[in-house]
């Protein structure tokens, strides 16, 4: 499957921002029950992963996404053992998260095996054989409803999926009810960690409107962002625990962690950690104006 020249791709943010690329060839696309998949190439950025005609991830900058997602989380834990993700289709959080020798069980719940499937033939260089590990158990199905089933807890847990779009799956796992859920099913010392929308001045809302959320249920929460480049943007991701505060660690404890565990990174480490969470003063300050939160679907506002 391949294109004739060229074909436009067009991403709108608004009705009046957009940003586009050049797909060279499509390597493979597929409409799902849930979501249109499409994996093609750009010259630039690489192989690209898009759902529903909003980029995913791209091979130039997966890294960035990725580390940025699961390092935080997992080198705050002491020594993470049980990990859950929700979404991850991609198979690149879960190389993230198998760095860690500490790790003897990964729960991955999605709801696209599709996606699953497609991403572990076409983006093997993201998941690296990850699919394939032992400790791994892939299931197909709603996060929300395979962990409102099970009492097992976990040390980290990651969410990986799409932003909260209306009339989409993914709606219910922003929600006060899911959060609460993830805040049951945290072991002690537990810590949480998600994407959370872009964290730009320019396109604050949602991301304040999960804040908000995970702010309702976890006491400890924190905004941290990264620029992605396929992404044009600088997107946002929340830290969230129980029991402790995620942003409270001594000086060179990541760095140390990341040398005794071995882990062989490209963007993160304890220099570029308090850079992430280093937010300006106008977002901190517009974050504070934004009241929203999101209730089973449905977006409130607080006073």
């Amino acid at each position: 499957m391949s294109y004739f020249g060229s074909r436009w791709f067009i991403e709108q943010d608004t009705p009046s921002i957009a940003h586009m690329f050049g797909l060279k060839r499509c390597v493979a696309e597929k409409k799902t029950p849930y979501q249109k998949v499409e994996i093609a190439d750009n010259e630039l950025f690489g192989r690209l992963l898009l759902l529903d005609s909003k980029i995913q991830s791209a091979a130039f900058d997966e890294y960035i996404y990725h580390e940025a997602l699961v390092q935080p989380a997992m080198l705050l834990h002491e020594q993470p053992r049980r990990v859950f993700v929700a979404g991850g289709g991609e198979g690149a959080t879960l190389r993230e998260i198998f760095r860690h020798p500490s790790v003897e069980r990964i729960v991955m719940v999605d709801i696209d095996s599709d996606v699953v499937e497609l991403c572990r033939e076409h983006l093997r260089e993201w998941h690296r054989g990850s699919f394939d590990d032992p400790r791994l158990e892939l299931v197909i199905s709603d996060a929300r409803d395979y962990l409102e089933g099970s009492e097992e807890l976990f040390d980290v847990i990651i969410i990986d999926i799409p932003e909260p779009l209306e009339n989409s799956p993914a709606l219910k796992l922003f929600t006060k009810q899911f959060y609460t859920l993830l805040r049951e099913r945290l072991a002690p010392g537990g810590v949480i960690a998600l994407q959370a929308d872009d964290l730009s001045s320019a396109f604050l809302e949602p991301h304040c409107a999960i804040f908000n959320t995970v702010g309702e249920v976890l006491p400890y929460l924190h905004s941290y962002r990264a620029f992605i480049p396929s992404f044009n943007t600088m997107w946002g991701y929340i830290i969230a625990a129980r029991d402790f505060d995620p942003a409270e660690f001594s000086a060179g404890l990541i760095d140390s962690r990341i040398e005794e565990r071995g882990l062989e990174l490209r963007f993160y480490d304890e220099e570029t950690h308090r850079g992430m969470f280093a937010l300006p003063r106008d977002i901190r300050e517009r974050r504070k104006t934004i009241k929203k939160v999101i209730d089973d679907g449905q977006l409130l506002t607080t006073v």
